[in-house]
Formats: structure tokens, C-alpha cells, sequence
């Protein structure tokens, strides 16, 4: 039966769930239906930074302890930490979190959880990267931002200390929802924010001036506060447990729209209060909150867009990739997954032509 929730499980992710199911059973199907409706999961999001001296026998303990259970996700280990997002059947994502607190080098991880009806990764991740954060710089982990709680950083956000907010996040995430008053420098990699920081000396006193820091779950900005540190800045702060934190226990005072998050998802609200909506369709301009893939998979940009702009350009952002050779079969879906590669939507692979009709994005 496990597997065949499990083969279910990934067919319903397709626009074309009965042409798939044809000739399966529809008795399967109901009986499956009724499994998935009355499963409840946890979406959980961690990081942890200590030594670990083999990286690779952890990478090897996650696998071991996640691959019989109803897990998904993407967990990076290094020698620095761990970095994980994972969601897992209720129950076995608390058996998860009680194995990692049991653990002495991991006693202290603070799990951000939410609750969710499916997974939200399309398979279990599990893998050693060098660098936690893309960093290209060594990193000096004594000299780091003081944490603030949520209620804390909320409590300075409303003080009149003459702050300065900076978003920590990349642009398409500032797009969809930010702190009121935040500025968003150019972080793409360590040395455009380090190019930001040696400009910042110029605009502020780096011993007085406090400088709030966030990101989306803490780990960013573990890294790039330690540039400013370097830079001679005295008054660094950043959000404990970033933004999913900060809605948790503190709910949505002074956010502006959703939260950006890396899997199925794609954006979500921070809490149950409703938010000033501040995204903007790609094409119209109009009030939007749905990012869509592009389907021009030589594409695949992320943008924003209403449904009307969606139907009228068949899922594509721009005119260009509506004719490309290698185009997915568009089809409303709401809210939108991101794709998947290939296979899951053709028998064959599409041949790609050497020049795409679109400039920017990454191939699937």
C-alpha cells in the first residue's frame, strides 16, 4: 500500500491525474483519495551551525533514519553545520525532531514548524556541500550578529533609534512581502553585499548606526552580518529563526505581503492576519501574490502574475518563450507547484535548440 500511495502521490501532481489513473482502478484512486485527505504533515525548517568532523557519515545517519519514513527533503551538510527543510508525516517528523535533540551536537536545534496537507518536496534530498550558505569567502563564525528574539525585534523595529533594516533575501523574495522600511542591498553573492558594506561606511557612523539584519530562516544572515563585522560595524542585530520565526510567535506586525519559501509551496503567509499585499504582475502591473515558472523550460524564470496575464501568455513570461521548442503543456493550476523536469510531462525528451528565445533563466 506504501507504494502505492507513493506512485499516487506523485501522478496527482500532474494536471492529467485520470488519464494516468486509467485502467489503475478507480477503487485505488478513492481509497488513496481518502489516505491523502486525512494526512496531516509537517513542514519544518533548521539550521544548526557546529563543527561536524565527517560531514559524510552524517549525510549517511539522515538517510539511514529519513528513508523508511513519509519524508521529503533538502538537507545540506558541511563540516561548518546542517541546513535543512523538510516536510514528513506528523508523526514522523516528530520522531525526527526527537532523534535530532537527542543527539549532543544538535541538542540545541530550534525547529520551525508548519502544518500542511502533502508534501512539499518532490523526493528526499540528502547531501554534503562545502559551503552551507553559497559563500565565497571564509567566514569568521565569532564575529556574528547579536540574535534578537522576535519579540525583541519587534520591540526595536517600533523604537525610535534611528535603525537601519536590511533584507538579507533575494529580490524575487522581496517582491512578494518585506518588513515596512526595509532596504534591500545587492546580495546576490558575498562580494556584491561586501561592495554594499564598503559603501554603507560612507552613508553611517559604523560604531553608532544599529543595523537590523533578516532572511527567511536565520542562516543568511549568520554569514553576511560577519562581513560587517569586519567592516568595523558595532550594532549588528539579526532576527532569531528569520522571518518563519518572527510570524510563529510574534504573527504578521509591520510585514507587507508573503513570504517567499523554497518548495512547493512558494509563498505563504506569515500568519493568520491578513497583510497589505505589495506584489505586482509581471505583465499588468495589478496586485498579485502567485509566482508562476516560466514554461519555456530553457527559461524557467519565477515571476509574478494574475490569472488573466497567465492564460493570456500560456504560463510564459514573455512573448518569446511562448514559442520556444522545448514549451510545457500549459494548464491552470492554483496554486502553482513548480515544475518538474522533463519527463513528467513528456514520453520523450524535447530536442533544445542551441539558441532559446528567452535571455535570462536556467534550463530544467
Amino acid at each position: 500500500m506504501d507504494r502505492l500511495y507513493k506512485l499516487y502521490r506523485a501522478l496527482a501532481q500532474q494536471a492529467s491525474l485520470f488519464t494516468y489513473l486509467e485502467g489503475f482502478g478507480l477503487i485505488c484512486y478513492h481509497v488513496l483519495l481518502t489516505i491523502t485527505v486525512n494526512m496531516s504533515y509537517s513542514v519544518l525548517a533548521y539550521y544548526h551551525l557546529t563543527p561536524i568532523a565527517d560531514p559524510h557519515a552524517e549525510v549517511s545517519a539522515q538517510k539511514d533514519f529519513l528513508s523508511p519514513l513519509d519524508a521529503t527533503s533538502r538537507i545540506y551538510v558541511s563540516e561548518q553545520g546542517i541546513n535543512g527543510q523538510m516536510c514528513a508525516a506528523e508523526a514522523d517528523a516528530k520522531s525526527y525532531m526527537e532523534w535530532m535533540l537527542s543527539r549532543p551536537e544538535f541538542r540545541d536545534v530550534a525547529f520551525k514548524i508548519h502544518p500542511y496537507h502533502e508534501q512539499v518536496f518532490p523526493r528526499l534530498t540528502i547531501k554534503y556541500r562545502r559551503q552551507l550558505v553559497a559563500f565565497d569567502q571564509e567566514v569568521d563564525m565569532a564575529a556574528r550578529a547579536q540574535h534578537l528574539a522576535p519579540e525583541q525585534w519587534k520591540e526595536m523595529l517600533e523604537a525610535d533609534d534611528d535603525h537601519l533594516l536590511l533584507d538579507i533575501r533575494n529580490d524575487y523574495e522581496w517582491k512578494l512581502g518585506r518588513f515596512e522600511g526595509a532596504e534591500m542591498p545587492p546580495c546576490e553573492t558575498s562580494r556584491d553585499f561586501e561592495s554594499y558594506a564598503e559603501n554603507l561606511l560612507s552613508r553611517v557612523d559604523p560604531k553608532t548606526k544599529p543595523i537590523m539584519m533578516y532572511c527567511t530562516g536565520g542562516i543568511r544572515c549568520e554569514y553576511y552580518s560577519s562581513i560587517l563585522k569586519k567592516k568595523g560595524f558595532e550594532k549588528i542585530y539579526q532576527l532569531q529563526g528569520g522571518v518563519i520565526g518572527y510570524g510563529l510567535k510574534v504573527g504578521s506586525d509591520h510585514w507587507l505581503g508573503k513570504l517567499f519559501v523554497f518548495d512547493d509551496r512558494l509563498s505563504i503567509p506569515i500568519s493568520e492576519k491578513k497583510t497589505t499585499v505589495v506584489g505586482e504582475c509581471h505583465f499588468c502591473k495589478t496586485a498579485s501574490e502567485s509566482y508562476y515558472n516560466c514554461a519555456n523550460m530553457d527559461c524557467n524564470g519565477l515571476y509574478l502574475c494574475c490569472p488573466d496575464c497567465l492564460e493570456k501568455h500560456a504560463g510564459c513570461c514573455q512573448e518569446s518563450c511562448q514559442s520556444a521548442p522545448r514549451l510545457r503543456p500549459y494548464h491552470q493550476q492554483n496554486p502553482h507547484k513548480p515544475f518538474r523536469r522533463w519527463h513528467h510531462y513528456f514520453a520523450e525528451k524535447p530536442s533544445k535548440n542551441e539558441q532559446s528565445g528567452c535571455e535570462s533563466g536556467s534550463a530544467a
